[in-house]
């Protein structure tokens, strides 16, 4: 759309129809808004906008409200983010600061960006798959189990239990307590740390397939044990962790939706955010600056591609310790009558405070 009157026009629509959640009338506008045009002139824009399938009119007689494309139009030619006010950001530092480990920055996030948008936050944890490992501890829990404890350069923490089996796939008995020797223990946990700190996900199976072929005989069976739960937790398809806060907020915006209930299980479920967050960079188009790992995507209706999400907006940045370094996402999910302006703000700013936390002090 190339008339910059019309895109004002569609502007004030938006704007009026997520305040009021009313349909929009000329004289309205023409009252609330300097457009600098006469009612009729608003009438006669209004009627192109709608031909042109920007707004529609949802009664006779009634005013107009944006269709889901006239959405995708405001946040692409018009929407600007934002900055957030003072007392916004005071929220972010007061109830952000303080956090001593990613578990804590997390759950303080996901609540963080629920009040400040009003809508359902969900933020995902760094993925092992796109971070370096920084640690792995071994701990014997008994002649045939051992837990190993997996810490990324995020400060991720995953605990996976290995569990040795005897002949036929039964777990190992007491007889087999060598096989949990703690000084083939203690030089196994030492020499995969020498292997592996600093390294990702992809560079690890061909350093573990080296360990196998020159590990002394003592080492073997707790090498082939602790290889696979640790590949496991790499792998690919492995499931990746969520938080989600303010589902009560989505269920106060029920008169947004011709039914919320799909919606509301596939968000219990995670099963759709997952997918979400997963085809993240296929959906919906680039928001703002995407100069930094806090580049912002916006997805409206059925770009979302999903049934549950197809009366939703969802408004998702990247994360991550340096410039184009992305492990996560964080997002907001919506109804599309929704203040995109100032969601893109509050989205892209605890994205951003979450980078700084990833890279640490010296950022």
């Amino acid at each position: 759309m190339g008339n910059d009157r019309r895109l004002k026009v569609l502007s004030a629509i938006v704007t009026d129809y997520v305040r009021t959640r009313e349909p929009v009338g000329s004289r309205s506008l023409a009252e609330r808004y300097q457009l600098g045009v006469s009612p009729a002139t608003i009438r006669n824009d209004m009627a192109i906008l709608e031909d042109e399938g920007y707004i529609h009119q949802p009664h006779t007689s009634a005013g107009r409200v944006p269709t889901e494309k006239g959405y995708r139009l405001f946040v692409d030619e018009v929407a600007r983010i934002k900055p957030l006010s003072a007392p916004e950001r005071e929220a972010i530092t007061a109830l952000l600061s303080g956090a001593v480990d990613l578990e804590q920055v997390v759950a303080r996030t996901v609540r963080v960006l629920a009040q400040l948008t009003g809508q359902l936050a969900v933020v995902e944890y760094p993925s092992l798959r796109r971070t370096a490992l920084r640690h792995l501890e071994l701990v014997a829990l008994g002649p045939s189990r051992l837990l190993l404890v997996i810490i990324t350069d995020t400060g991720r923490v995953e605990q996976r239990t290995v569990t040795f089996t005897g002949p036929g796939g039964r777990p190992a008995t007491p007889s087999l307590s060598e096989v949990i020797d703690p000084v083939a223990l203690e030089r196994l946990r030492v020499r995969l740390n020498a292997a592996l700190v600093g390294r990702r996900a992809a560079e690890v199976v061909p350093i573990l397939t080296r360990l196998a072929q020159h590990a002394p005989d003592d080492e073997r069976v707790l090498l082939a044990a602790v290889t696979g739960e640790l590949l496991a937790a790499l792998r690919p398809d492995a499931e990746e962790r969520l938080v989600v806060a303010g589902t009560a907020n989505l269920a106060r915006s029920t008169p947004d939706f011709s039914a919320i209930e799909p919606l509301l299980d596939a968000i219990e479920e995670q099963v759709v955010l997952l997918r979400l967050f997963a085809s993240e960079t296929r959906l919906g188009r680039p928001a703002g600056n995407g100069d930094d790992a806090t580049a912002m995507r916006v997805s409206i209706g059925s770009e979302n591609r999903d049934d549950a999400l197809a009366e939703a907006s969802v408004v998702t940045a990247s994360y991550g310790p340096g410039q184009g370094d992305a492990v996560a996402h964080l997002g907001v999910i919506g109804p599309t009558r929704m203040d995109y302006p100032a969601t893109m703000a509050a989205v892209r700013a605890v994205a951003r405070y979450l980078s700084r936390f990833l890279s640490g002090p010296e950022a």
